[in-house]
């Protein structure tokens, strides 16, 4: 056996293999683009290393898309078949990425706090804690599992980052910042300390010091994978458009967003489609840009690996004209509420599939039902997770379609 970089046990005997799972945990907590590359040496280095196997598991897993999904299982199996050799933190790990791939969340979440009880040093747990603490709207839980392992990582500043992003969620906005700054202290190129500043200027209204703090970074961004590459351009397009700048935000859309997106990647397509929802309350005509995405949401119709992906998808669909895809895609979620546990079947039928209709309503300009559907499940929209600044676009559409409801009152009224 021998230890990784965290100085965490590792059931293996490969040099090679600890070197490449150094460089994994490296490149997953700096949201690096060569994760998957580090991983997969890893297991070639020692095809017997299950927690090598449940970290590309895992991987594949964040990408929320079918075709990862089935990529992630044979890892899985692996992991299992080498399951009665490895450690107890291996262990945990292990049983932790088989619930999420069974879509058991709380469990994983379970988990990850045993893990990281156990084992504070262990940050890719923290991580992945914090990213199911994200989807299920449990933001105080999301600071909380990073902040109780501070004490064994006296300055980490992919922690400090993590950190960072659990306060501002929770509305400690000077703390989010200070902590912030103590991880870009300790290393200028930490893309998520970064963004947590970017979420905390834009809530306090920093607009012109907010583009000034995200594109004197945007040179380290090069190395990022595409999710947070286009994620940290996206809060410097959320900029411009306040400054109603609108023929800049449509460039960095076409720059730095769409055009550097993977069009297969899930996060990076619900980033594209809300901003061009975004442009489209403020009048702006975005062109063709809606059927530009479109054919590339068909797989994710049966999909439903996350409801805050879905609510995008099925908008945008709605926008390109394909009223088919949408009405199957509503049935479709309605089917899925059959297939998964209490924890998350809540969840879907009371707030996500609401929302969907008037969502669906609002592009197709039924503005009384939008209004309808969605007024009861803005209250409760951070249960299908998103951030703030994530989730604020489902108010603005309801309030469009209030000020729209009330123009066509008035109008009616008086032509009466």
């Amino acid at each position: 056996m021998l230890k990784d970089a965290q100085g965490l046990v590792v059931t293996t005997d490969s040099v090679k293999a600890i070197a490449a799972i150094n460089c994994f945990i490296e490149q997953m907590l700096g949201y690096g683009k060569d994760a998957e590359t580090a991983i997969l040496q890893a297991i070639a280095a020692d095809p017997t290393c299950a927690l090598a196997h449940a970290y590309a598991a895992a991987y594949y897993l964040t990408q929320e898309n079918s075709k990862a999904w089935q990529r992630a299982l044979p890892y899985l199996q692996t992991a299992q078949q080498n399951f009665a050799k490895i450690t107890e933190r291996e262990k945990l790990y292990v049983q932790s990425i088989l619930a999420w791939a069974n879509q058991e969340i709380d469990i994983a979440i379970a988990l990850h706090e045993e893990i990281t009880n156990k084992f504070p040093r262990d940050l890719i747990s923290v991580q992945q804690g914090q990213y199911h603490y994200f989807y299920t709207g449990e933001k105080e839980k999301l600071l909380q599992i990073a902040q109780k392992v501070l004490p064994s990582n006296p300055e980490n500043h992919y922690l400090y980052g993590m950190v960072a992003f659990g306060l501002e969620q929770c509305h400690q906005l000077k703390a989010a910042e200070s902590m912030a700054r103590q991880a870009i202290a300790l290393n200028r190129n930490d893309p998520w300390a970064h963004h947590a500043i970017a979420h905390v200027m834009e809530t306090q209204g920093r607009v012109d010091e907010g583009i000034a703090w995200m594109e004197s970074f945007a040179d380290t961004w090069e190395n990022c994978n595409s999710m947070l590459y286009t994620h940290n351009w996206w809060h410097i397009a959320l900029y411009y458009l306040q400054q109603e700048n609108y023929e800049k935000v449509l460039q960095l859309y076409d720059t730095h967003i769409w055009k550097r997106a993977n069009k297969q990647s899930p996060k990076d397509q619900v980033g594209a489609i809300s901003l061009l929802l975004r442009l489209e309350l403020h009048g702006v005509d975005v062109g063709n840009r809606w059927q530009g995405i479109s054919p590339y949401l068909y797989s994710r119709i049966d999909e439903h690996a996350l409801p805050f992906q879905d609510l995008h998808y099925v908008y945008a669909l709605a926008k390109a004209g394909h009223h088919d895809w949408v009405n199957q895609m509503l049935v479709s979620m309605q089917y899925h509420t059959f297939k998964i546990n209490p924890f998350l079947r809540q969840r879907w039928l009371e707030v996500a599939i609401p929302a969907a209709r008037g969502m669906v309503a609002h592009a197709k300009g039924d503005f009384h039902t939008t209004v309808a559907e969605l007024k009861f499940v803005l209250p409760r929209l951070h249960e299908i997770g998103g951030s703030h600044a994530q989730r604020v676009l489902f108010r603005q559409v309801y309030q469009d379609a209030v000020l729209s409801v009330q123009k066509q009152s008035w109008v009616y009224g008086v032509t009466a």
